[in-house]
């Protein structure tokens, strides 16, 4: 099987989505990275541009990852085939640290009771006044959780290090009918389902319990 091509672009729209995730401006990336902000804008909006490994090193310090991550080097491959580390340790992230963790991502996992059994769906998410919301179609599996007590799952795993983190929310998912609150909710998302097509049917999962866990290397 031939690997899949890659544009130079892929960096720049890496780059502007892992700054959307940390809420970072390009001025204070650039800041943290040591370069003009016209620069940082130019990598991003260019799919030509080619910028070197010494920029990319310390984009990647600014950004909190890593050059791999921006180059894409670990989209296409499945998680968890590496080796476990030396000394792993698994710690229990408080609620804290585990809403932080849920509101830097945009893709997690629903669970839902479907007439053909359980299944875990991913779905196009944000955090808005503390809870889970997402859209999706009244006849796609996500709009099953509506009326349940449900499961929603978003993880992080680094496979150079073997290290990683996950976050489970549980808590009542309902519809959201109240046209001022569907307008609040697409006001204040920041993504939309990658999958397209007519989904405005808005769930929201107000968390219960919120547990999360995270291996590290001592």
């Amino acid at each position: 099987m031939s690997e899949p091509v890659r544009t130079m672009g892929d960096i720049g729209r890496r780059i502007a989505l892992r700054r959307q995730q940390l809420g970072l401006t390009r001025e204070e990336v650039a800041a943290r990275a040591g370069t003009a902000p016209a620069y940082l804008q130019y990598v991003e909006d260019k799919p030509a541009a080619a910028p070197g490994t010494g920029f990319l090193l310390m984009l990647a310090n600014a950004l909190e990852t890593t050059v791999a991550e921006l180059r894409g080097g670990g989209a296409d491959l499945p998680p968890g085939v590496g080796r476990a580390a030396y000394h792993p340790e698994l710690l229990e992230l408080d609620p804290q640290e585990c809403r932080a963790r849920l509101s830097t991502h945009g893709v997690g996992r629903v669970a839902v009771s479907t007439p053909h059994g359980p299944a875990i769906v991913p779905v196009n998410y944000a955090v808005v006044d503390g809870a889970v919301v997402f859209r999706t179609a009244p006849d796609a599996a996500p709009a099953l959780a509506a009326g349940t007590e449900a499961a929603f799952e978003v993880d992080h795993i680094d496979e150079a290090l073997s290290q990683g983190w996950s976050v489970l929310v549980v808590g009542r998912a309902e519809h959201v009918t109240d046209p001022a609150a569907i307008q609040h909710l697409a006001d204040e998302a920041r993504t939309g389902p990658w999958a397209g097509g007519d989904r405005e049917l808005w769930v929201r999962i107000a968390p219960e319990r919120i547990t999360g866990r995270r291996i590290q290397v001592r």
